[in-house]
Order: structure tokens, then C-alpha cells, then sequence
């Protein structure tokens, strides 16, 4: 006969399929069945799902966690790109798996921004989700193609006035963040610029560098090597406060677009039901990980904020975001379905 917890990981992969509740495991099994499971984990290679193709910002965030996640675990952490769908792809792969902490999610804040922009998604992005531990926040930086006669926001403003509608930005999808700080762009800066999805940041990347689009808000770890060989020009951040790491550039809102800020997270998500103590494990080493001053160094050299949190922090993150969002996209008419 199998042993006790194995037997708890496959009611649990049935609840996954069929939706039913894993509590339901819990009353059968009983707790030392989801202990001793907790335990044993991992048992097999973790996949870990990432919403976007290989190169952009949330690929290198979880190429640099998941290889001293690994070592951590003992067990592979392989990365599995799913780019498409402002990242949904990624979300509904997850939530449809099963929730024994083998199958791990790096996910954007575009998760929050998808939950207003969508009247309906193929998964509830907070009841088919338990949240592990925030990993990182970024700005973004507003960029344009040399071929863009502009060499500040207000330039910017002018050029786009002066071209309605002829003017485009690109994003790494409908629904994403790079997506909602465009559009919160235009609309603070009165502007008609056109939006232009790419699957994915590493192809709006491609797009702006080929001069196929003129703009694009995208962070600083994506576009690095692109302002360094000086094939885009960087004009603004899109925080509140200027950055340590780009001093000389202003804020949008310094800049002249008044109440202007908006800004980017990456945190790790696992299956609805998975097991409290895998949750806390993950958080654990995730969290060790996150204090390893490479990490760290590497994550600023790169223009990001290494950070941890609690499940449960995260998790009100993530609900907040969610309102955030959604307020902000019923007031541009921004939503779709």
C-alpha cells in the first residue's frame, strides 16, 4: 500500500482536476498526512512558470532565484517560459495544477491589473491562488526610439500632439503593466499615442529596438543592455521620487505630468490548497535567497529593489493592487470582454 502522504498528494491532484476543495484530503488523511507530505517535499523537479519570454524583467528576477532555489530544495528548479495573454497563460497553467509545491509561479503585477481589465478569466486570481513571498519591486522607465525627436517628457508631449494617433508604444501585452502605464500616461498627458501588444516584454523590446514602435514604458533590468548600446533613449522614471541608479533622470511627474506614478512588482504564487508548511517552506528559502547580497547586488546593479514579505502580506498586496487597478481602469474605460 502507498504510504500515508503520497496517498494525500494524489487526492490532492484529483481535487486539483476537479475542482473540488482539498480540504476535503485534509478530512480523510487527515493533518499528520498533509505534515508528513509537507515533509517529504520536494519529491520530484519544481517548475517554475514564468508569464514571459526568455530576456525580460520577471525571466531574469526568476533565473536568479531559481538556481539557488534548487540548491536549497535539492531538487531542479526548471523554468518554463508561458508568454502570452498579459500573462494570464502563465496564471491559468498554474492555478490548473496540482497544488502540491512542484508547480511555482513568478508572476507581475499584471495579475492584479488582468482582474479589472477582464470581466471574465479562466481562474479567480485570488481564491485559486495562495501567495509565497514578494520578491522585488520596479520602476519603470519611459524610453523612445532615436528616431523619436524627442529628448524629454515634455518633447515627448509635443511630438505626440503634433502626430495624433501616428505615434505608438509598445507593452508586453494588453493587460500588462508596461500596457496600464502607458495608458495612465495618455491619459494624464492628454496624448493620443497608439497601443501595440507584443507576446511578451522581450518582443516589445525587439519591436522598440527596430524602430517598429516609438515608445514603451518597460523596466530598467529589461532595457539596460538596450540604453547601453544606445539604440533607445531614456527619458523619465515612473515613480515618485528619482532613482539612485538613474539620477539624472527625472520623474514623469517632474517631468510635467502631474499625479503621475506607476511602478512594478514580482512575487512568487503557488495552487490554491497547497499545503500551509510547503507555502512556508518556499517563503523560507525564497526568503533566505533574497538576503544573499549577490542577489541583492545583482537585483540593484539591474534597477530593481530586492524585498521579502509573508504570504499573508503579499497576499494583501495582491488584494490591493486588485482595487488599485480596477479603479483606475473603469475611469480610463479601459475594460475588455
Amino acid at each position: 500500500m502507498r504510504p500515508m502522504a503520497e496517498r494525500y498528494g494524489v487526492c490532492l491532484k484529483k481535487a486539483a482536476r476537479s475542482k473540488l476543495s482539498a480540504c476535503l484530503c485534509v478530512l480523510v488523511f487527515g493533518a499528520p498526512a498533509a505534515a508528513a507530505l509537507a515533509q517529504a517535499y520536494p519529491s520530484k523537479p519544481i517548475r517554475m512558470i514564468i508569464p514571459a519570454g526568455v530576456g525580460g524583467t520577471v525571466d531574469t528576477i526568476s533565473r536568479l532565484i531559481g538556481p539557488k532555489l534548487s540548491e536549497a530544495l535539492g531538487q531542479p528548479v526548471t523554468p518554463d517560459n508561458r508568454p502570452g495573454a498579459g500573462t494570464m497563460l502563465g496564471s491559468e497553467i498554474t492555478a490548473k495544477s496540482p497544488p502540491d509545491g512542484h508547480t511555482i509561479l513568478m508572476m507581475t503585477n499584471s495579475h492584479a491589473i488582468n482582474a479589472g481589465l477582464h470581466k471574465r478569466l479562466p481562474y479567480d486570481p485570488i481564491k485559486d491562488f495562495e501567495g509565497v513571498i514578494l520578491v522585488a519591486t520596479s520602476p519603470y522607465l519611459l524610453v523612445v526610439h532615436p528616431s523619436v525627436p524627442a529628448t524629454s517628457v515634455k518633447e515627448l508631449i509635443v511630438v505626440a500632439k503634433g502626430r495624433p494617433g501616428q505615434l505608438n508604444f509598445a507593452s508586453a501585452g494588453t493587460g500588462s503593466g508596461t500596457h496600464l502605464a502607458g495608458e495612465l500616461f495618455k491619459s494624464l498627458a492628454k496624448v493620443d499615442i497608439l497601443h501595440v501588444p507584443y507576446k511578451g516584454g522581450s518582443a516589445a523590446q525587439v519591436g522598440l529596438a527596430s524602430g517598429e514602435v516609438g515608445v514603451m514604458f518597460t523596466g530598467p533590468i529589461a532595457v539596460g543592455p538596450l540604453l547601453r548600446a544606445k539604440r533607445v533613449r531614456a527619458l523619465a522614471v515612473t515613480t515618485a521620487q528619482r532613482l539612485p541608479s538613474f539620477p539624472h533622470l527625472p520623474t514623469v511627474a517632474e517631468a510635467g505630468v502631474l499625479g503621475y506614478e506607476s511602478s512594478s512588482w514580482y512575487g512568487v504564487l503557488v495552487p490554491a490548497h497547497t499545503p500551509a508548511a510547503v507555502v512556508r517552506r518556499l517563503n523560507q528559502e525564497i526568503a533566505t535567497i533574497m538576503k544573499d547580497p549577490d542577489v541583492q547586488r545583482r537585483i540593484e546593479g539591474l534597477g530593481a529593489n530586492p524585498t521579502s514579505s509573508t504570504p499573508e502580506r503579499f497576499m494583501a498586496l495582491l488584494k490591493s493592487d486588485i482595487e488599485r487597478w480596477a479603479r483606475v481602469i473603469q475611469q480610463l474605460g479601459l475594460q475588455m470582454d
